[in-house]
């Protein structure tokens, strides 16, 4: 489960059990702890760890880290000073970061915690005698602090599997119920909020969702944070982390065997079998499929929806449409400009605004990035600690040297591209963007690259989009990728496939080197874009 303090650590265990073992161990502990893996909630139940006479530093950071603690107060609980150390911890836990405290008055009459009497009484007491008294002041305060919150008494529900069935929705709801907070996000995650609140809208409607947009957006990330703020309201989950790279590597069989022993809790399951349907259907599960390229991957692991029990839901991230239609997928939007800057910043200066002296770089960053989280975050670290000097410098060079880890991102898209479509990917980024679209797919068929088939490919991927009047655009990152893809394919202009300012033009030119391929594919491509552009009729008179 996500913390419920940006301030907190992120927890290992969402719950855990404090618990005497003598009194519980074989009666309500183990049906507790069954019930709540069922539901996919990760408990910490471990005994190995209660050795010695004092808390263990593991089993204290366990404590600490734990969204949700269970205290179970048994007859002899208080007998314990393990307990009590425990108790105070949580309740240690609870006043500082927020943690969760539910009391279980387990064959236990709650007013005798609450007014240390009876068992508790006596054993404090003997706690007194042992000479424990320093320790015996902080767990009476401990045990009347805890036993006065909110919990389960087993003296008014009478039957232990309503006690346990009761405790286990409780955690649901606490866990929905802390992840509606806005305290919920990390800081880091600049714009996540409403981002999530769309895609959790879907889901509620939907069964499939698709989170859609080009590489280094946010998807996975939005695609984690709805993952984890939902997954306990199912009774199975199941993240899928790079399906597009995972099924180079493995075969569809294996990673669904997978994914189904995971919905199940059940290592053994080997096969998609009518007893493993049987099972399937009977639980309500989530499962986000990350980074799928090919439909047909979708529909070898995840199957039909009918495979699950009702209200199930599938979440998946792409860069291509896959299909889906408008209404079935959220489309991820760049950040805006002060969201891109608060997240540059955090990189660049660890803090959520960039210093005064940095404030113009910052801007001509933030521009560069256009909005893109993957980029802002890894121009942020690239620059974080350099002088002015140096990012003056660095912000220079990405003119023409774009970083490699954004670029790897962004190629992956224009990778999967059959060649013409490549052709044509290429052709928008060197000339045609922001031009009428009608107009730029007349040009385009003049030289045989099948555009009314093509372009809508690259809209399905988030290469390009369209505009409302018509017009091809694409991200300013994509267009320099394209752009720097034609720069490498020779280091004299007269050597590349396209050509697109007057100085690079003007050499191929005038040097006469200019190979086949420019001419009879792109020549008149170029020369009708150096004409429109000139400012005069002098910028024309080069050597032909």
């Amino acid at each position: 489960m996500a913390s419920t303090s940006s301030s907190a650590p992120p927890c290992k265990y969402d719950v855990f059990i404090s618990f005497r073992g003598k009194d519980t161990r074989y009666g309500i502990l183990s049906h507790l702890f069954e019930a709540l893996q069922r539901k996919q909630i990760n408990a910490f139940l471990d005994e190995e760890l209660r050795k010695g006479e004092e808390i263990s530093p593991a089993l204290l950071k366990i404590i600490q880290e734990s969204s949700v603690s269970i205290v179970i107060f048994s007859e002899n609980y208080a007998d314990s000073a393990w307990c009590l150390d425990e108790l105070v911890e949580i309740l240690k836990c609870r006043e500082e970061s927020g943690q969760i405290v539910l009391p279980v008055f387990y064959k236990v009459d709650p007013t005798e915690v609450q007014d240390l009497t009876g068992n508790f009484g006596k054993a404090l007491a003997m706690h007194g005698e042992k000479g424990n008294s320093q320790k015996v002041g902080q767990w009476k305060r401990a045990l009347m602090e805890v036993s006065n919150f909110s919990g389960w008494d087993l003296q008014e529900i009478k039957y232990e599997a309503k006690l346990v069935e009761g405790i286990v929705n409780d955690v649901l709801i606490k866990f929905s119920d802390m992840s509606k907070g806005d305290d919920s996000y990390d800081r880091n995650l600049i714009g996540i909020k409403l981002r999530v609140e769309e895609v959790e809208r879907l889901l509620n409607e939907k069964q499939i969702v698709g989170i859609w947009g080009m590489g280094g957006i946010g998807k996975t990330t939005i695609a984690q944070e709805v993952f984890h703020r939902n997954k306990n309201k199912f009774d199975g989950h199941c993240f899928v982390e790079n399906v597009r790279e995972t099924m180079t590597k493995q075969s569809s069989n294996s990673v669904r065997v997978k994914i189904i022993q995971q919905l199940l809790r059940d290592k053994h399951v080997d096969s998609l079998n009518d007893s493993t349907r049987r099972r399937l259907k009977s639980k309500k599960v989530l499962i986000v499929f990350d980074d799928v390229e090919d439909r047909n991957h979708l529909k070898d692991l995840a199957g039909d929806c009918d495979l699950y029990g009702e209200g199930s839901r599938i979440i998946i991230t792409s860069r291509d449409s896959l299909g889906l239609s408008e209404e079935d997928r959220y489309e991820v939007e760049k950040l805006s400009d002060s969201q891109g800057l608060e997240l540059f910043s955090l990189h660049a200066f660890e803090q959520n605004h960039s210093k005064e002296e940095y404030k113009e770089l910052s801007n001509n960053a933030k521009k560069y990035a256009g909005g893109n989280l993957l980029a802002l975050k890894v121009l942020g670290s690239h620059l974080f600690n350099m002088h002015i000097e140096e990012w003056e410098s660095e912000l220079e060079k990405l003119k023409v040297e774009p970083l490699e880890k954004i670029q790897a991102v962004l190629k992956t898209s224009y990778d999967g591209l059959g060649d013409k479509d490549k052709d044509i990917f290429l052709d928008i980024a060197c000339f045609f963007k922001g031009q009428n679209k009608d107009e730029v797919e007349r040009i385009l068929e003049a030289f045989g690259f099948f555009p009314k088939s093509g372009i809508p490919r690259l809209l399905k991927k988030s290469l390009i989009t369209v505009s409302s009047l018509n017009e091809i655009h694409m991200h300013d990152l994509l267009e320099q990728m394209g752009k720097d893809i034609v720069i490498k394919e020779c280091k004299q202009p007269g050597g590349r496939s396209r050509l697109w300012n007057y100085e690079d033009i003007s050499h191929a030119l005038t040097t006469g080197m200019v190979r086949t391929k420019l001419i009879n594919e792109a020549f008149f491509i170029i020369i009708f874009e150096f004409c429109k552009n000139c400012r005069s009729r002098d910028e024309l008179s080069i050597n032909q």
